[in-house]
């Protein structure tokens, strides 16, 4: 796994933060070092993945990054479950194409270059894994995103849903900030890497927060929303249709 230093050396000028080459090249490292309990939330992914996937059915990665999550699942679900991962970088999906061969997939899978804030289409899902992608949408196209993906989906079966959050008050936000910049500089990131990381993520990561997701999923016709996962700014939700 390469180390991110993507952001190690001083930039005169900042540029909005893309899933481009040189960060699929480390993405791994990245957000492992950066996302809270990473692995744990792969976990427990897998274990909600493991009890809605139905065989004869497909799980849906949208975002799939390197695949890592659609991974983890296959060690644990149904042979006859098809993965479909759809990704807006090409590279991406590159990269997550040598991982599942590298790891001996045998079942079917389809990767996908597409860009949710156009839309989306699924067939026959019965799991829906938004993991750290949501928050990419533009706020504009995100609602109809999440009312596209209940109205295709199977019934009974589940979104999980993984995001970066809001403080539901100010006075507690900076407090979370802080508490996050303190667990990266944990994880060996200095405050120059914090610093230029968060600006060129400012205008493309729109984090909402836990209750306007939840009121959103609620909204758009699930009949059970819960959070399996909370660390200050992060959340984890499981919805059901």
């Amino acid at each position: 796994m390469s180390e991110d230093q993507i952001f190690k050396q001083p930039k005169k000028q900042a540029e909005d933060f893309s899933f481009n080459k040189s960060v699929v090249t480390v993405f791994d490292d990245m957000v492992t070092r950066s996302v809270p309990f990473y692995l744990e939330i792969q976990r427990m992914m897998t274990e909600l993945a493991k009890d809605f996937a139905v065989p004869g059915t497909r799980v849906y990665d949208l975002g799939c990054s390197t695949g890592t999550t659609l991974n983890n699942f296959d060690k644990v679900l149904p042979a006859d479950v098809e993965f479909v991962g759809m990704d807006n970088s090409e590279e991406m999906l590159i990269k997550c194409d040598q991982n599942f061969k590298n790891a001996g997939f045998k079942r079917k899978y389809t990767l996908i270059n597409h860009d949710l804030n156009t839309g989306i289409k699924i067939e026959n899902a019965s799991v829906v894994v938004l993991c750290l992608t949501l928050q990419f949408v533009r706020p504009l196209y995100r609602d109809r995103l999440v009312q596209e993906i209940f109205n295709q989906m199977n019934d009974n079966s589940c979104l999980i849903l993984i995001e970066k959050v809001l403080g539901e008050d100010s006075l507690f936000n900076r407090l979370f900030i802080k508490y996050y910049y303190d667990f990266k500089r944990r994880n060996n990131y200095d405050d120059i890497e914090i610093a230029q990381k968060r600006e060129a993520l400012e205008n493309v990561l729109i984090p909402y927060k836990l209750m306007e997701n939840r009121e959103m999923l609620l909204n758009k016709g699930f009949k059970y929303v819960e959070t399996f996962f909370k660390w200050y700014n992060f959340s984890g939700m499981i919805a059901v249709k």
